[in-house]
Order: structure tokens, then sequence, then C-alpha cells
């Protein structure tokens, strides 16, 4: 899934997003799905192409476009086995069928009238649960004080199976740690989430102060963007980093019900806590 955050901006004529085969300037790459919003004509439409030898294929045309001018947006490119699949602010837009094979991609294009704020790509689902169609997207960046760290959030019905705890921030150019824990009523902290950067390893640690080493690469990196995914479930929590699956703990569901607050601290900027 690559997600697509940003703004049209008011006099905006049209805009492009290239999935291309190639980043050449001269020839011209190979273009497998061209994206193209248009706002001048009489009827604002979305254009998807294929270019390939220098010629462009068939187009094909969606009318009653998803996007306005001067209004801020959130797509999402949801990529299967044979079409693409595309939701503009929550909703599905569009699909387009492949005519050339996807494993020529390897270029993104941004082209035109349009303000970006951010762009991410994501697994549509780290974890095996879930069957939704397209993936949770949340805004990548969203600047706000109760977003300071270190940073709480009340828990008010607890944790329950099915829950996904999203977390996306900034890594700082020197940290020292990054810490998540979750906290019950009595103020007890059944569990802890730390990644320490002086030894680069990534850790559980229990309310006794038991502390087990997640055997995983350590993908916190300085003035990189990250992406922590904890997803409640009977018996404990699986977690999820930059897309990838990491393990889980053991946390029997009455303590689960229990939590009323989340907390994160340490050498970040955060510009999403979403649960």
């Amino acid at each position: 899934t690559v997600v697509l955050q940003g703004v049209v901006p008011l006099d905006a004529r049209r805009f492009q997003v290239d999935f291309q085969c190639g980043c050449s300037l001269h020839p011209r790459p190979d273009i497998a799905i061209h994206f193209n919003p248009r706002f001048h004509t009489t009827k604002p439409h979305v254009i998807c192409n294929t270019l390939q030898g220098g010629h462009w294929q068939a187009e094909a045309r969606w009318p009653q476009l998803a996007l306005q001018r001067g209004a801020s947006f959130l797509i999402l490119f949801l990529f299967g086995n044979e079409k693409m699949m595309v939701s503009v602010n929550g909703r599905h837009y569009l699909h387009y069928r492949y005519r050339l094979p996807l494993s020529r991609v390897d270029t993104l294009g941004i082209y035109g009238d349009i303000l970006v704020t951010a762009v991410g790509f994501l697994n549509i689902n780290p974890f095996v649960e879930g069957g939704s169609e397209y993936p949770v997207g949340h805004p990548f960046l969203l600047k706000s004080p109760r977003l300071e760290v270190p940073c709480s959030r009340a828990l008010p019905r607890g944790l329950w199976p099915g829950q996904v705890i999203i977390v996306r921030g900034l890594v700082l150019p020197e940290p020292k740690d990054f810490t998540l824990s979750l906290r019950d009523e009595a103020a007890h902290v059944p569990v802890t989430l730390r990644a320490s950067f002086a030894d680069r390893t990534l850790a559980w640690v229990s309310r006794w102060g038991g502390k087990k080493l997640i055997p995983a690469p350590f993908l916190f990196y300085p003035q990189r963007f990250f992406e922590v995914l904890l997803l409640c479930q009977e018996g404990g929590l699986k977690l999820a980093l930059n897309g990838q699956g990491l393990g889980a703990t053991s946390l029997c569901q009455q303590a689960l019900e229990r939590l009323r607050e989340l907390r994160i601290s340490g050498s970040v900027q955060l510009y999403c806590v979403h649960y």
C-alpha cells in the first residue's frame, strides 16, 4: 500500500502520480500506472493509463472526481495480484488492472499541481488477522500540542481483541531511548515496550522489572520516521515495527481490559497516536 497525503491548490489544473519502470528523463521510462486527476475541465475527472515504449494505451476515465480544489486529501493505492485499487479520504474510488508487470515498477513520480505533506509505504497488514479491504489510513503528519513528548492518552474502555494502537513519529538526531507503556487503574505498568539506542535492543519489560529481548533487527534510526503497531488479541499483544511483525507478549484478557493509560516517552517527535 502506498499512502499519499497532501492538499490540492485552489488554482490546480491537474496532477499525476506515476508508478514508473525507471527514473530516466530521456528516454522517458515506461509507466505501469498513471493516475491523473484533472480539475480544469467542465466535468473534473480522473484518467488512468499505461505508457509503454513511448506510447500511451487506451485511457480509462472515472467521472465525479473525489478530490476538491483547496481541500486536503488522503489517497491509498492498494496493490493486489491483478489490479490496483484506490481510496480517497477513506472511500473506495476506482480500480485499474495492470497492463505491465508490477515487478518492473521501481520509481514513484509525483508531478503537477499538488502540495505533498507525506508519502508512506505500508504492508497491507503486518498481522494475519483482519479482513478489511483497505488498511487503516490515518494521516501521517498531525502537528498538535497534544503530541508533545512525554505523551499520555486515556484508555477509558481498556483494550479488547482486534484493537490496534498506532504510533508514528520521527527519531531525534541523537536518540537515547524510546518507551511505550500501558498502565492500569492502580498506575501499575503491566507491559512496556522499550527501545535502547545505546545497545540497539528492543525489549518487553514487565511490571516486576523482567526484561525479554525481542530477537529482531533494530529498526529505529536517527532522523528517520517510524511506525509502531500493537494489536490486541486474546492472550496478549502483537507488535509490528515499520510494517514488520516482531512477535508478541502475553497478557491475560482481564489485565488488558483494566488498562487505562497509554504513555509514550523518549527521543522521538510524535506525529500520530491512534487507537
